[in-house]
């Protein structure tokens, strides 16, 4: 007997409609599910591929430099958040003249960083090369999301844009996030950034983002601001199917 609900699951990657077999859920999706959680952990554990995302970037012309956190390896990284935050004190970085700095963060999806990241930054580079080619990059393992703060502050960036992994979901572990943070420094709160979520394929597009990301590092160097004090207004210039995408789950944002 076909399920009734086939079409609406065909529209997105809920669990809905998984049907019944006595008091369990039936084999088939009692399996997908044990699939979906070992992607999401073994997307939690996995080691960014370093050399492939310097590769990737330098190929787009974009200055590299690799740091690290306080967190010397992914357990502790995982046992400590705190130690994510802060960048290691050996690590120094060269000064940039350029506005915005890109900093490319394993956080907890390294799968997310490098499937997406590489493509994000052509589209903003293609989008507005004026603000986007030749960005400083830092590529950061054991990272959180304040480890920009870090280092944008030592690039003397005016606007620092983390590229991160965020937190699996069951049906996204390769979810990319986006946060500006204007006046980057050590001690900003994440009431002074802006997020987008869920950059993928099968979410949020490059091209979509790309406009989201740059439309709002515009704003923020113009009005000197990031944050709650920053409403993003980018709708309008991006079409309403990619606004509200299908897809639209992702993996809980990762702080």
């Amino acid at each position: 007997m076909d399920n009734p609900l086939s079409k609406l699951r065909s529209l997105t990657p809920a669990r809905i409609g998984i049907g019944r077999a006595g008091s369990g859920v039936p084999t088939a999706e009692l399996l997908a599910f044990g699939l979906a959680h070992a992607r999401a952990r073994d997307a939690v554990h996995a080691a960014l591929d370093v050399d492939r995302m310097v590769s990737a970037l330098t190929s787009m012309n974009l200055p590299v430099q690799v740091v690290n956190s306080q967190a010397p390896d992914r357990a502790t990284y995982l046992r400590r958040p705190d130690l994510g935050r802060r960048l290691s004190n050996e690590m120094q970085l060269n000064k940039t003249p350029k506005q915005i700095a890109l900093a490319i963060v394993d956080g907890l999806s390294a799968l997310a960083v490098e499937r997406h990241a590489a493509p994000l930054i052509r589209a903003l580079v293609a989008l507005a090369p004026q603000r986007w080619a030749g960005a400083p990059a830092a590529i950061a393992l054991q990272g959180r999301v304040a480890l920009g703060d870090a280092i944008g502050e030592r690039l003397g960036a005016q606007l620092i844009v983390v590229l991160i992994g965020e937190r699996p979901g069951l049906s996204s572990p390769d979810s990319l996030g986006a946060y500006l943070t204007f006046a980057p420094r050590v001690g900003r709160t994440d009431a002074e950034r802006n997020c987008v979520s869920n950059i993928r394929p099968a979410g949020l597009g490059y091209e979509a983002a790309a406009r989201r990301i740059d439309w709002l590092a515009a704003a923020a160097l113009a009005r000197g601001i990031t944050g709650v004090g920053l409403k993003d207004e980018s709708g309008s210039a991006v079409p309403a199917q990619e606004r509200h995408p299908r897809l639209k789950h992702s993996g809980t944002t990762e702080w």
